[in-house]
């Protein structure tokens, strides 16, 4: 913010001139930020969403044991990705503008993957945000967040296999008295294929092999199993 002069006192021609150019920048930087912001929409393509993975290195490729116990080639980690809040503002807007349509004025998502992404979908719709977090193994709802007797809710997770903790998320909405209205996710490992029973919105759908522990590839049996997702 550039500072007024006190009355009466007039700048140096020189002076003036870097005013001038200072505000006229400070106007051009904040047309474009403005129009960048802008330009979020909901029309972003499966591609566009992928490009960001790899852009931001959080598809990785090697032998992952999923939260779902089922092994992969490929891991999502969100997390590298949503380091950056540009794009979690980015994937948040595109998200939240495929959630408005529903109405529902409160977001819940598990911890630890639908934080930052659930929080800034919120963010986007100007709803509330509570989420549910792990005791003794299992998602329950603390730190005295409250679901009023039907209250409509959107359940936003990082990545989605087989649905699991989305489910566990929609059942304590349900058991407090709750509607859930519909889910978001930024990445659909199932291609489609997990039925939540509700309307279900994603950023990226990918049809990702998975293998039990009994059934591996001989590729995947040689290589060392890591689990890098949340607990």
């Amino acid at each position: 913010m550039i500072p007024k002069l006190a009355r009466g006192i007039q700048p140096k021609p020189a002076v003036a001139l870097f005013l001038v150019f200072l505000s006229s920048s400070l106007s051009n930087e904040f047309c474009s930020l403005n129009f960048i912001r802008c330009s979020y929409s909901a029309d972003m393509t499966d591609a566009q969403a992928l490009q960001i993975f790899r852009d931001t290195g959080a598809l990785l490729e090697g032998h992952f044991v999923l939260r779902s116990g089922l092994h992969s080639r490929q891991f999502f980690q969100c997390a590298l990705a949503l380091q950056q809040m540009p794009i979690v503002e980015q994937l948040g807007a595109a998200l939240a503008e495929k959630l408005r349509s529903l109405g529902a004025p409160t977001v819940i998502a598990p911890a630890m993957g639908g934080l930052v992404i659930g929080q800034e979908v919120a963010r986007q719709l100007r709803a509330r945000f509570i989420f549910a977090e792990k005791e003794d193994g299992k998602l329950v709802l603390r730190r005295g967040f409250k679901i009023a007797t039907g209250e409509k809710f959107l359940v936003i997770e990082d990545v989605v296999t087989k649905g699991g903790r989305v489910q566990e998320a929609m059942e304590i909405v349900r058991a407090h008295g709750g509607v859930v209205a519909g889910v978001g996710m930024v990445v659909d490992r199932s291609n489609g294929s997990v039925n939540l029973g509700v309307p279900t919105f994603s950023l990226l759908r990918m049809n990702v092999e998975t293998f039990g522990s009994d059934n591996l590839p001989t590729d995947l049996a040689q290589l060392p199993a890591i689990k890098p997702g949340s607990q």
